[in-house]
Order: C-alpha cells, then sequence, then structure tokens
C-alpha cells in the first residue's frame, strides 16, 4: 500500500484526446476540446472527516497513521502532487429533457488516474472550485450534499449496485453560501470537498457535445478511446465496432437501473450528463429512497411538478437518454438499425433483469419464460398491495420473509397478515387484511414450488433484500450532527452500509419506518440539486 506521492499518476485521457490548455477558470464556451486544463483552488483550513479504506484499496492507497494532514492538503485541493494532471471534463446534456448546450465539469475536477490492483482509475475531486465549465457558479459543495454523496456512492456498493465510489470527505474550513430550496432565503454553510473514483467519468453528454458542435473527428476520438480503454474486447474501431459498443452501454444501463428499482432507489436527476458510459450510478444530488413504496415518489422538488424523474420512471427515462445518446452516435454508425438493436438491448436486458431480481426479491425463481403471466401478475398484485397501506419497500420485504407460509391455509387472515405489521406506515383497513391474506396463500402455493420449497424462502430472501439502507432521513440527521462538529454519526453510518443485507441488533434504529415528521422535512424527502 502506498500514500498518495508514490501512487503511479497517469495522465492517458490528456494524453489521447485535444484539450484547452491554459486560459484560467473564468467561464468560458471551450470548443474543440474534450478536457480544459484547471487546478483545484486551495482552501483555508482542509480536514480530512471520512475515508473508506475500501474505495483506498482500488488504488492501492493506504492511510497511516499521521497522515490525515497530508491525504487532506492533496484531497482538499491544496497540494498537486507529481505527475498529477488536473483537469475538467467538457460535456453538454439534456436537462429536464431539454438540451442545454455545453455544461462540463462546472464544480468537479480530476487529478489524474492510478493504475490501481484491478485496473485504472481516475481520481477526482468534487467541490474543488471554479473551471471554466462553471457558468455562474463558484466550483464548490456544501457539506451536507458532499455527505449525502459520500455515504450513498459507498452504501450502493456494498448493495450491489453498480456506482462510482467515494475515496474521502474533505471540510475546507470556508463557508459556501446556498440557497437550498431556489426560494430566496440563502444562508452560509460549512464547505466540504468529495473525492470520488471511477474508471472513467465519461459520461453520454460528453458525446453529445461533440456531435452538438460537428466536432466529429473528437466524437470519434473520444469513442475510440472509451472503447480501448474500458471495452477492449469489442475489437478495433469501425461502424460494427461502435453499434456493438452502444449495445453493450444499453446492457449496462439496463442492468443498472434494474438494481436502483430492486433496492428502491431513486435517482432524482436522470439528464443525459448524469449518465455513465459505463452503466454507473453517478453523481449523487437529489436522490432519494422508498419509504413507502409509491412508484410517483421523487424526491427531487424541481421535478415535483412533472414527475419526469421518479421511482416508476427511471427505466422509460434511461431507455430515452440511450436514444439521445445513439443520436449523438449516428456520424460514427450511420445506421439507424444498429443503433435500435442497442435500444432493443436496452428493453430486453432491463426486463429480464427487473423480472428477476424482483422474484428474486420474494424468494422465487424466473425460469427464464418471458410469457411467465403467473409470476408477473404476483408480482404486480403485490406492489399494488404495497401501495395500497402505504407499506415500507425495504421493510415489507424482509417482513414477507417472516410470514409462515406453511400454515397459509390454516390460519385466519389477520394471523396470516400481522408479521408484515412493522412494514405498515398506517393500520391496513379489514378489506385490505383480507386481499393481503388471499395473496399470501397463492404466493404460498408458488413458493412450494421452489427448490427446497417454503423452508429455504427465507434464507433466498435475505440473500437479496436489504436491512439497512441510508434514509434520507437518517443520513439527514447525520448532517445535523457533522454541521455541529460530531462526525461520529457520519462514521457510524458508513459502517453499517458496509453490511446492508445483516441484521445487526446495533443498527436497530436505523431500520425503523421513516417517523412521521421527516414526511416533508428538508434533507428527508425534499431535496433540490442544491442538496
Amino acid at each position: 500500500m502506498r500514500t498518495l506521492d508514490e501512487l503511479p499518476w497517469t495522465d492517458a485521457f490528456v494524453s489521447a484526446l485535444p484539450g484547452a490548455r491554459g486560459g484560467g477558470v473564468h467561464s468560458r464556451q471551450v470548443p474543440g476540446a474534450a478536457w480544459a486544463e484547471v487546478a483545484p483552488s486551495p482552501v483555508p483550513a482542509p480536514r480530512l472527516l471520512a475515508w473508506s479504506d475500501e474505495a483506498a484499496a482500488l488504488i492501492g492507497l493506504a492511510r497511516r497513521p499521521g497522515d490525515d494532514d497530508a491525504l487532506a492538503a492533496v484531497l482538499g485541493g491544496n497540494r498537486v502532487v507529481p505527475g498529477m494532471r488536473p483537469y475538467a471534463l467538457g460535456y453538454g446534456g439534456h436537462q429536464f429533457g431539454t438540451w442545454a448546450g455545453q455544461l462540463g465539469d462546472g464544480r468537479a475536477i480530476a487529478l489524474g488516474e492510478v493504475a490501481g490492483p484491478d485496473g485504472p482509475w481516475e481520481v477526482q475531486l468534487k467541490g474543488a472550485g471554479p473551471t471554466p465549465y462553471s457558468r455562474r457558479a463558484d466550483g464548490r459543495a456544501v457539506l451536507r450534499s458532499s455527505i449525502r454523496e459520500f455515504l450513498c456512492s459507498e452504501a450502493m456498493h456494498h448493495l450491489g449496485v453498480p456506482t462510482t465510489r467515494a475515496l474521502a470527505l474533505v471540510g475546507t474550513g470556508a463557508d459556501v453560501v446556498r440557497d437550498m430550496f431556489y426560494d430566496g432565503r440563502p444562508r452560509a454553510e460549512p464547505g466540504a470537498i468529495v473525492t470520488r473514483l471511477a474508471p472513467t467519468f465519461v459520461r453520454f453528454g460528453n458525446f453529445q457535445l461533440h456531435a452538438w458542435r460537428d466536432e466529429h473527428a473528437l466524437l470519434r476520438a473520444l469513442a475510440d478511446h472509451v472503447i480501448a480503454r474500458h471495452f477492449p474486447e469489442l475489437g478495433p474501431p469501425g461502424p460494427a465496432t461502435y453499434a456493438a459498443w452502444f449495445a453493450e452501454v444499453a446492457r449496462r444501463t439496463a442492468v443498472m437501473v434494474a438494481h436502483w428499482m430492486r433496492v428502491g432507489f431513486v435517482h432524482g436527476v436522470m439528464n443525459t450528463d448524469n449518465m455513465s458510459i459505463l452503466g454507473l450510478t453517478i453523481d449523487y444530488g437529489p436522490y432519494g429512497w422508498l419509504d413507502p413504496f409509491d412508484v410517483d415518489f421523487t424526491p427531487n422538488t424541481t421535478d415535483h411538478a412533472s414527475g419526469r424523474y421518479r421511482y416508476g420512471n427511471q427505466p422509460g427515462v434511461a431507455q430515452w437518454n440511450l436514444a439521445q445518446l445513439a443520436r449523438a452516435l449516428t456520424p460514427l454508425v450511420d445506421d439507424a438499425a444498429a443503433l435500435a438493436a442497442g435500444l432493443e438491448v436496452f428493453r430486453r436486458t432491463f426486463a429480464r433483469s427487473y423480472r428477476t431480481q424482483m422474484l428474486e426479491k420474494v424468494g422465487l425463481t424466473w425460469a427464464g419464460v418471458d410469457d411467465d403471466e403467473g409470476d408477473d401478475v404476483l408480482l404486480r398484485e403485490l406492489l399494488e398491495l404495497f401501495a395500497l397501506e402505504e407499506t415500507d419497500f425495504a421493510i415489507g420485504f424482509r417482513a414477507l420473509a417472516e410470514v409462515p407460509l406453511a400454515d397459509a391455509a390454516t390460519a385466519t387472515d389477520v394471523a396470516l397478515v400481522a408479521p408484515l405489521a412493522p412494514a405498515f406506515y398506517r393500520d391496513p383497513a379489514p378489506a385490505t387484511v383480507e386481499r393481503w391474506a388471499a395473496w399470501l396463500r397463492r404466493y404460498a402455493a408458488r413458493a412450494a414450488r421452489e427448490p427446497g420449497g417454503l423452508a429455504a424462502r427465507a434464507a433466498r430472501m435475505a440473500r437479496v433484500n436489504p436491512v439497512i439502507v441510508l434514509r434520507n432521513y437518517v443520513v439527514q440527521r447525520a448532517i445535523e450532527a457533522a454541521e455541529g462538529g460530531d462526525l461520529a454519526p457520519v462514521h457510524r453510518l458508513l459502517a453499517a452500509a458496509r453490511r446492508p443485507y445483516d441484521a445487526d441488533p446495533a443498527y436497530a434504529d436505523l431500520v425503523a419506518r421513516r417517523p412521521e415528521w421527516a414526511r416533508r422535512a428538508p434533507g428527508c424527502s425534499a431535496l433540490s440539486c442544491s442538496s
């Protein structure tokens, strides 16, 4: 294990592609460039607040006793290690369905790349100061949003969801002024920087920007670099390779979104500039988790009117975003049928992944037959029941595993449904209890046909249904403690997130239903792009 100075820093991205050198950090259009050279802006008092040993291991980095000040100096942007070539990515994107032109890394600066034990990783600071892509912003991030990203990145990894990673959280010692809900009430908040890791932070919008500007040579060069670096199995450049690559991006995106649906995660701002070309969850802004199951839930206050990015719409938005990427790639492929085939890959992959994962959540196995209507109906009716009386998504599936299905034929309706009570936000009406009991008896008959019968069901369900998801209200309490100087709750949540499928009594308070006070509280169910 090595220190930051000892890491083998490389500059594959900036060496392979044209960029804008010099020019300072003033906001401007940056044509003809995949990146812009920019260094992090120093901060007055960098301090290491939180650290992920698992993420550090990805790049062979050690945190030794006495190293915290040295780590904070680099990861807070005050020192650039020899070998680093810091830069910001240029990209465009559709925001809430409308083309927004050049966007780019307005507050994220990549320090460089490191060859880790299992491959290369880009190391990026989010909140490290202005870049040429900052527009009218200051390039900084507040502590609350940085804690949310740090914790959720690592939590999602341990849940088994494809994601970028978070290495460190650094306090800057400077305040940042933000208007959390854009309602004319700005306030000064403590600033922070998250160190993020990913094999690449290239997203759909990188390709869209060059296509929009008719920079076809740069579009091709970017595609060739990404394919050679991250999809080498696809072979040498050419129209067929580009089409196969798009299909693989579509496949990975489908798998990612199916995982979101499995764990009840709502991204909140699925703009095309927030879609990773590797199919990783990226840019944790106003995200949220399903507490009561609601397909129309969106945590983003900016999205409340249209619900574009609500939970149930995520698969459709992902496919729409892929269609925009396909449009950007037409100068390379020029074969509508080949790109349409990639969109069909998304549709088929999502359908298979979602059905498989949701059946696993109830302890059932999908046989691979698309028209298995019996299981599809069983799942659909279960989710209808979840929505009927505000059933908690995470607790509901864990409670379902505790229902004694062997007694389903003889138990009264009330007794059969009783184990589900911890998941209900209000007492179900008698008619609802009757519907639940009828469903549970049909489910018992289906589960009995699985290998191992009903006896093996609970163990299967425990492997895929998390006990702990870092609900927004839980993280908000940790944020408030951190703003008061107490970081212990942040560290505790990170520890809990490492074992999300284990029922540990030490974390019983993290498993409870969302309290009523958090139903509409800022930071709990109401967030903005400033959150």
